[in-house]
C-alpha cells in the first residue's frame, strides 16, 4: 500500500460547494466493518484488538448541519461525565483500527469518538487505492465542513455521550494529524491536542485554503506532535518550523521526532507499524492529556 505522507501535495484545486454536498446526501450512512480494502491481505500480523469489557461502545449517528453523520464511540461503563477525546481518522475511514483506538482510549478512562468525515463523498469501504481516495474524496472535502462536523461531534459527546465539556482533547493520524492542527486552531474550548505524523505544509485550494503551518500561530490548545525521522514525506525541519511559528506567537507546542520511525508508525494494521515506538508515543499522548487537564 502506498504510504500516505504526501497527501497535501496531491490535492487539486477542486471547489465543490457545501450546499452541493448537502444535496447529494450521505453516501455512507453507517460505518464499515473490519479493515479498509486498501490494505493488502496479510499486510500486518500485529493488528491489535481491544475488547469492550467494562466499556460501552458502538456506532452512533451524530446530528450535523445537513443530516446525521455515522461515528464510533467508546467510553467506560458508568455515569460519567468522562473526559472527551475526539479521534480524527486517516483517509481510509473509520474502520477497525480507528475503532480500536477509541476502545484503547476508553480503557484509559476517556469517552473517545471518531466521526466518519467523508460520509458525504464516498463509501470508503469499497475503495482500494490510496491515490484514488485522495483525488476523488480527500481533495473534495471542504475544511469548513470538517471543522463544523467536529464541532457537532463534540456537541454530541458532551450531551448524549456523557462527556465532560470542560475536559476536551483531540488527536488524529496522518491526514487526521493535519486536521488536528487545524481543529486546535479552531476550537477555543480544547484543552489539549496530539497530532500523529500530520502534514504541516503542501498545496492549498479554495476549499482547503490553509495548511497546518498557516494556522500554527492561532492554536487554541497546547499541541504535541508525534513524528518519524524516517518519514520521507514530512521533513522534521518543516514540522519544527511550524512549531517555532506557534511558539513565537506564545503557543505551547512540543514536537517529538522518533529517529527510526516511518510514516504511520502507530497503524498496527500496516507494515509501517513499529510496536515499541507506537507504545512510547501512546504514553506521551496520555501524559500530554493529563498535563493539560484532560
Amino acid at each position: 500500500m502506498n504510504d500516505l505522507h504526501g497527501l497535501d501535495g496531491l490535492m487539486p484545486a477542486a471547489n465543490p460547494l457545501r450546499g452541493e454536498l448537502a444535496r447529494r446526501g450521505f453516501v455512507m450512512t453507517s460505518l464499515m466493518t473490519g479493515l479498509t480494502l486498501a490494505v493488502p491481505h496479510g499486510a500486518s500480523a500485529q493488528v491489535i484488538t481491544t475488547d469492550s469489557q467494562g466499556l460501552v461502545a458502538g456506532e452512533v449517528q451524530v446530528p450535523v448541519a445537513d443530516g446525521r453523520l455515522p461515528a464510533y464511540f467508546a467510553r467506560p461503563d458508568g455515569a460519567g461525565p468522562f473526559p472527551v477525546v475526539l479521534v480524527i481518522e486517516e483517509i481510509f475511514g473509520v474502520h477497525a483500527y480507528i475503532k480500536d483506538t477509541c476502545r484503547r482510549l476508553a480503557k484509559a478512562g476517556y469517552l473517545a469518538v471518531a466521526p466518519e468525515l467523508y460520509a458525504r463523498l464516498a463509501d470508503l469501504s469499497t475503495m482500494t487505492d490510496a491515490a484514488t481516495i485522495v483525488r476523488e474524496v480527500i481533495s473534495k472535502a471542504p475544511d469548513a465542513t470538517m471543522l463544523s462536523d467536529l464541532d457537532s461531534t463534540l456537541a454530541w459527546a458532551t450531551t448524549e455521550g456523557r462527556g465532560d465539556a470542560a475536559r476536551l482533547a483531540v488527536t488524529g493520524f496522518c491526514r487526521g494529524g493535519r486536521n488536528t492542527w487545524l481543529y486546535a486552531a479552531h476550537n477555543p474550548n480544547l484543552k489539549a491536542a496530539v497530532a500523529w505524523y500530520g502534514p504541516v505544509a503542501g498545496a492549498t485550494s479554495a476549499i482547503q485554503p490553509r495548511t497546518a503551518t498557516d494556522v500554527a500561530a492561532e492554536l487554541k490548545a497546547p499541541l504535541l506532535g508525534l513524528y518519524g525521522a524516517a518519514d520521507t514525506g514530512i521533513p522534521p525541519a518543516t514540522v519544527e518550523a511550524a512549531a517555532e511559528k506557534a511558539r513565537a506567537a506564545g503557543r505551547t507546542v512540543d514536537i517529538v521526532v522518533f529517529p527510526e520511525a516511518p510514516h504511520g508508525f502507530h497503524a498496527d494494521y500496516r507494515p509501517s507499524y513499529r510496536k515499541e515506538i507506537a507504545e512510547d508515543a501512546w504514553g506521551r499522548m496520555l501524559a500530554w492529556f493529563r498535563k493539560y487537564g484532560v
